[in-house]
Formats: structure tokens, C-alpha cells, sequence
């Protein structure tokens, strides 16, 4: 298992960031690996939605369904799955000041053959998850 957390500060409120957070299929703009995110399924967004995310780590192209697995006024979790590893997205937002503050927490776990690479997925996640930190400020404080 491999655990990356990162908490900020952004300039919205929490019911903004919420909002926008809930749908998965904007981790193209503020997810450095995603290269192509869109919903499998119809209607509002809900527990349950899924979504197709196709990302490229390290050079190594890999595709995931993610679903919407807990969605409350602070929490939005998304866990995502396929052959060689399970990924669950927790993010969590509360006040802070006039804005909000994020604390975004993913926890990796590699199946099979692929645990091996378990120590350079650490390395790997830790770079992306201070890129992601720095991108979902920027696009978070657009909003």
C-alpha cells in the first residue's frame, strides 16, 4: 500500500469546492496524470457514478473506473480500480477562514506481480501528489 496526503488552502468556500470536486471527470485540469476522464453513466452526480480515467505515470499509460463511493458536505470519495491496483481518492474540505481547507489523501494498493514496484510508486505518487496540490490550487482558486 502506498499512502500520499497533501492539505492546502484554496479561496472558494466549501460548498464550491464541493461542487466542483463531486464530479470526477474534471481531474483532467487539476490531476497531472489524467489525460482523459468522462462519466459512464447519466443524471446528476451521485453515489454511484462512474467514471473512465485514462492516465498516464511515469510514462506508463494505465486505465481505471473510477466510482463515487461516499459523497457528504465535507467528504467526497472516489475509489478507483483495474487489473494491477485499487486507488481510493479521499477528499476532505472544511472552512477555513473565508475559503476552504483541503486535505486530499490517496491510498494505492498495487495487485499481483505489481506489488513489487510498490517502493518506486511511493517515490512516483509523492511527486504527483505536490503537482497535484499545486494544480488543484490553481484551478480551485479560478473558480
Amino acid at each position: 500500500m502506498t499512502e500520499i496526503s497533501r492539505t492546502f488552502t484554496v479561496e472558494p468556500a466549501p460548498s464550491t469546492v464541493l461542487a466542483y470536486l463531486q464530479d470526477f471527470s474534471h481531474a483532467e485540469e487539476w490531476d497531472p496524470g489524467t489525460e482523459e476522464c468522462h462519466r459512464l453513466d447519466d443524471g446528476p452526480v451521485r453515489v454511484g457514478s462512474t467514471w473512465h480515467n485514462t492516465s498516464k505515470i511515469a510514462g506508463v499509460s494505465t486505465e481505471l473506473v473510477y466510482e463515487l463511493t461516499e459523497l457528504t458536505d465535507s467528504r467526497v470519495v472516489f475509489t478507483g480500480s483495474n487489473d494491477t491496483a485499487t486507488t481510493t481518492d479521499t477528499i476532505e474540505v472544511v472552512p477555513a477562514g473565508s475559503g476552504s481547507e483541503i486535505t486530499y489523501t490517496a491510498d494505492i494498493r498495487l495487485k499481483g506481480a505489481a506489488q513489487l514496484g510498490t517502493p518506486v510508486v511511493k517515490l512516483v505518487f509523492e511527486k504527483i501528489g505536490s503537482d497535484t496540490e499545486d494544480d488543484m490550487v490553481q484551478v480551485l482558486n479560478r473558480l
